[in-house]
């Protein structure tokens, strides 16, 4: 991912880890609803907290968890204990294995295993699209986007238009002190085409059909080439004699 996941490959037991994230509200957990998450890839970590804080409240909770590839899946078993229903999604074959009889699996993206459940094709795990409530996707920007069009083009006609939807942005953050730098800043453009700019950081959870997706992945990629440097930094520190790491040091 970049020279700051690359460290923690570097752990070593009783290492003292300091950590930071934002400090902004944390996801509405409704009592007696339907929910359908949808996660992608490390989404998922995010999800299956929530999905099971919402089934501790009474409400059915269907669980899209997507991955690229089978291989990628983690924490399966939280997973199923956060969801009535999963659908396994992979983009490639052979796909991954349901370890419940009320789940499916589906090979290719997430926007088309909705569908495919929508259509009856998987079953319905005793859920049905319509009966869904309130939606949360957390992913890639890619996907959060791809999720948010669907909703008013290929799955229009299995979701109910009274659902509630929200996504969780992954803004670039930096100060992790709510609303002080600003490196979090995402863009809405409501209904009324009247823009709007919030701090990620104070709130994550967005409104699904606000949110400037197309601002957003160009706002991730401003960290791009700290983390490019910060890798290639430990790669040389990694191979390198302390002495030379020294020298190269006082040379910059």
């Amino acid at each position: 991912m970049g020279g700051s996941s690359n460290i923690c490959a570097s752990f070593r037991p009783g290492d003292p880890v300091v950590l930071m994230g934002p400090i902004g509200d944390p996801t509405e957990i409704a009592p007696g609803e339907t929910y359908l998450l949808a996660g992608g890839g490390l989404g998922n970590a995010v999800l299956f907290s929530i999905g099971q804080a919402a089934r501790a409240k009474g409400s059915k909770v269907l669980y899209f968890a997507a991955y690229k590839a089978p291989q990628d899946r983690f924490k399966a078993g939280q997973i199923e204990r956060a969801a009535d229903a999963v659908v396994w999604c992979s983009d490639t074959a052979p796909g991954l294995t349901p370890g419940r009889p009320q789940d499916c699996a589906f090979v290719g993206n997430i926007v088309e295993a909705i569908q495919a459940y929508g259509q009856g094709t998987l079953g319905d795990g005793g859920i049905k699209l319509a009966d869904v409530t309130r939606l949360i996707a957390i992913g890639s920007d890619a996907m959060m986007a791809a999720i948010a069009r669907a909703r008013g083009g290929a799955l229009r006609p299995y979701l109910s238009p009274q659902h509630h939807a929200i996504a969780s942005v992954n803004s670039p953050m930096q100060c992790m002190m709510k609303e002080i730098c600003g490196q979090c800043l995402q863009r809405h453009r409501p209904f009324t085409n009247a823009e709007t700019v919030v701090f990620s950081c104070a709130g994550q959870d967005q409104p699904l059909d606000w949110i400037d997706f197309p601002g957003l992945p160009a706002r991730l990629r401003q960290n791009s080439v700290p983390e490019k440097l910060t890798r290639r930094w430990i790669e040389f520190a990694a191979r390198e004699p302390a002495a030379e790491i020294g020298g190269f040091g006082a040379d910059l």
